[in-house]
């Protein structure tokens, strides 16, 4: 197969945003929140742009310190991008997150890097920082969207362990439909991604296999641990226990 895959002249690249704005002309006509689809998405291109010349360093580099670096940014970002369904609590459970995200994923991604690829080195940049996106990411939404459950359920004076069971299921719920799917309604990016650099379906099926377990284990240990980790701040409400409150 043709291993060569096609650069997006700039011009070219712009046409996508046309759907974009067309979004986003909805939203403002509808009176709605425009401005923070419009800076989501501004911030998706530069951080985008920017990560784009910094990976081509750190790919250059061959560091391992540097690409411990930048998991750890990965970690605290996620850890506090997840608790933003959940504001008035967002620093006193900001710990829980950080544990249940980096322990969870750490796991993960030892068993995909050093025992399904046995990287050489293991660091190998070129895999382990987009394997860690991916499952720190997962495991990211994961914790949000339990986060979020979990304080709907105890709002309405749901007993903690029939909101933690509601809790995680939701949670489970975006990961279980991209399983039920995958295939059938969508190719997914990493294996679209390979295909289209000229690597054949079989073996860009293997890594898909490999992604969508990796996903799913990192999106349920994480939402898991975490709901495990929250339970006295969300019994302490009826305690009247400041401290997870605030």
């Amino acid at each position: 197969m043709n291993s060569s895959i096609q650069t997006i002249p700039l011009v070219n690249l712009a046409l996508v945003f046309i759907p974009v704005f067309i979004v986003i002309g909805i939203l403002y006509r509808w009176s709605m929140e425009y401005g923070n689809a419009l800076y989501a998405t501004s911030r998706m291109l530069v951080q985008l742009l920017l990560i784009g010349y910094f990976l081509t360093y750190i790919f250059e580099s061959e560091s391992s310190w540097l690409v411990l670096a930048v998991l750890a940014v990965m970690v605290l970002a996620a850890s506090w991008i997840a608790l933003g369904t959940i504001k008035e609590r967002q620093r006193p459970l900001y710990s829980k997150a950080l544990c249940a995200i980096a322990l969870s994923g750490g796991i993960i991604l030892i068993v995909v890097t050093q025992g399904v690829l046995s990287l050489q080195p293991w660091y190998r940049p070129s895999y382990f920082i987009p394997l860690a996106g991916m499952i720190f990411a997962n495991s990211m939404n994961s914790v949000s969207l339990a986060a979020e459950r979990l304080e709907g359920e105890i709002d309405r004076g749901v007993k903690y362990s029939e909101a933690r069971n509601i809790a995680f299921r939701a949670s489970l719920i975006p990961i279980t439909n991209s399983l039920f799917a995958v295939g059938l309604v969508a190719l997914p990016g990493m294996m679209t991604g390979q295909i289209l650099s000229g690597i054949s379906p079989l073996i860009a099926a293997r890594y898909q296999i490999m992604v969508m377990c990796m996903i799913f284990g990192s999106a349920g240990m994480s939402s898991a641990l975490f709901l495990i980790l929250v339970r006295p701040c969300f019994t302490a409400k009826d305690e009247k226990d400041e401290s997870c409150l605030k």
